[in-house]
């Protein structure tokens, strides 16, 4: 066996991803990213950012997304739990408006992997989260944006009864429904 396993989900290029985990009484390893074995899988990538966000119960973050400089990511939770989505906006693909949501925890230990093209948001389920990811563009402020989490087209199905409501940014409210945005 690999150092991970490459489930494909419905949507082609999108991946959730289980690494191997050596672990003991002292603890546990894992590789997070091995570029060959990526590679090997038929993802190539090149990532160039990394960030890490710390987020308490019922933060949703997004659905966010780069107009003119989409980046692929590879998503984890470090610290607690989150449900996690992600929309296809690839305008030529068989699956375009259509989503998958993923579970990633600090238990689990599964990481999601989104091509360019998809929006991408998630849901803080536990007391509170640590969210890392990897970029494969630079993040462009000006060209950052966004669907309205709750778009009723999309019809997403968040995990809302495991939070006491749902807490947005500013700009998280502000965003317009998938035919407003994505044009």
């Amino acid at each position: 066996m690999g150092k991970f396993n490459f489930i494909k989900t419905e949507i082609e290029d999108l991946y959730i991803i289980e690494p191997a985990v050596f672990g003991d009484s002292r603890g546990f390893f894992m590789e997070i990213y091995n570029k060959k074995e990526f590679c090997d899988s038929g993802l190539t990538v090149d990532f160039v950012q990394d960030n890490h966000s710390k987020s308490v119960k019922g933060v949703l973050r997004g659905l966010h997304f780069q107009r003119r400089y989409p980046q692929g990511k590879l998503v984890r939770v470090i610290k607690g739990e989150v449900y996690d989505v992600a929309v296809d906006i690839r305008k030529n693909s068989a699956t375009y408006g259509k989503w998958v949501g993923v579970y990633l925890s600090e238990e689990n230990k599964r990481q999601f992997y989104l091509p360019a093209g998809f929006a991408h948001g998630f849901l803080v389920l536990s007391e509170d989260a640590e969210f890392c990811y990897k970029c494969t563009d630079f993040y462009h402020p000006e060209d950052e944006s966004g669907i309205i989490w709750n778009d009723r087209n999309l019809k997403i199905n968040w995990p809302l009864d495991k939070v006491d409501g749902v807490k947005l940014s500013k700009k998280d409210e502000g965003w317009g429904s998938f035919a407003e945005e994505i044009i």
